[in-house]
């Protein structure tokens, strides 16, 4: 008769070091923390696909997960079409954006499907979630961030723009950013052109015009530093116009999607949808969100967004800005939006100072103590 043996149990009894580490791989170190110190680790770790790997850990792991109050949806990509029918036609999110869908996502979840709500076969089939259902059963939710996989705003030939929007039941402010090109090398000097807009004040009133040609950012060399007589005349003006509205619709189609996620969730106190491109931020704090859930959202009849009121814009240009990092903005334009029927300055203000990151945050800095041209736009 053979006698099994353990040459892990032999060499533990003459080495204690060996005995200790045994000792600890076997522990579970985890299981010896209190929940409070788990959900701080939980809330840290944020990003719902990790939060979706903790689930399948264990049942102690699952039950504390759907605790957390800080959460970070990354949505890997974005279709449309109804529910029953998964075609991929359409990917512009402004005319067709009806459903959030996640790719990988899916594998890490697989243990929450018995909590996410009712089931669904097409859950086993397809590998995506909609926010609304991976979101369902957190019911502590505070802080919420949505990151898309990237800008509605598809800009071509260098063109920058960004924009961050902040909405109750509609916009409250937004501030937008947007350069006709980006200069990366800023030492060719040459290049640079040497003028500033003349300090008058104009005023027109925009349209909503949806079209809109490349402006010629030329500059004359004029002492009084007055805009060049090309930004009204090559259509300079009106390609701010066309980024203005675009940012808006791209703002206010974001807005019309949260609906369902601010109904489910009333504890939220703050909720941030962005994108990987960096591009726009739809920012909501509690105080918005409470207005958003007591007034009824003004749709938009023509498209599945939230109606834009009547607005009052303050424009600042710049034909160059030089910023840190070696970057360089050709045809600089600045637009500070409010709604017509108040306009808090020192609030709008010291939003358009903080809109952005570094580089363009400077870049903001220098535009807004430039001269500043009114215009008025119509709801749409």
């Amino acid at each position: 008769m053979i006698a099994n043996s353990d040459p892990f149990s032999e060499k533990s009894r003459t080495c204690p070091r060996l005995a200790c580490a045994t000792s600890m791989a076997i522990s579970d170190h985890f299981e010896n923390l209190p929940d409070p110190i788990l959900l701080l680790i939980f809330n840290g770790l944020a990003d719902i696909k990790a939060l979706g790997r903790c689930c399948a850990v264990s049942r102690r792991f699952r039950e504390l997960v759907l605790q957390v109050d800080n959460v970070l949806v990354k949505v890997d990509c974005v279709i449309s079409g109804e529910e029953s029918s998964m075609n991929l036609k359409g990917k512009g999110l402004l005319s067709h954006l009806m459903r959030f869908v996640f790719g990988s996502i899916v594998k890490p979840l697989q243990a929450l499907h018995q909590f996410l709500g009712p089931k669904k076969s097409i859950l086993a089939e397809v590998s995506h979630h909609s926010p609304c259902e991976v979101l369902k059963n957190f019911k502590e939710l505070q802080h919420l961030r949505i990151e898309l996989p990237g800008g509605e705003l598809g800009m071509e030939g260098g063109v920058l723009l960004k924009w961050k929007a902040e909405f109750g039941s509609t916009l409250e402010s937004c501030v937008i950013l947007g350069a006709a090109s980006v200069v990366k090398d800023v030492s060719m000097k040459a290049s640079k052109p040497d003028c500033r807009p003349r300090r008058v004040q104009h005023s027109s009133e925009c349209t909503n015009a949806a079209d809109g040609s490349e402006a010629s950012e030329g500059c004359s060399h004029d002492e009084s530093g007055s805009i060049p007589d090309s930004f009204y005349t090559d259509g300079g003006l009106k390609l701010r116009v066309v980024w203005t509205i675009s940012s808006l619709i791209a703002a206010s189609a974001r807005h019309y999607l949260l609906q369902q996620i601010i109904s489910d969730h009333p504890t939220l106190e703050s909720l941030i949808l962005t994108d990987a491109d960096g591009q726009g931020m739809l920012c909501m704090n509690k105080e918005q969100l409470q207005e958003f859930r007591d007034k009824p959202l003004a749709a938009s009849s023509s498209a599945s967004r939230t109606q834009v009121p009547a607005l009052n814009m303050k424009l600042r240009y710049a034909p160059y800005l030089e910023l840190p990092g070696g970057i360089g903005l050709r045809g600089a334009t600045l637009v500070a939006i409010s709604p017509s029927e108040h306009l808090p300055r020192k609030m709008t203000d010291e939003f358009v100072a903080g809109a952005f990151e570094e580089p363009f945050k400077t870049a903001a800095n220098l535009l807004i103590r430039r001269r500043t041209y009114l215009l008025e736009m119509n709801s749409f």
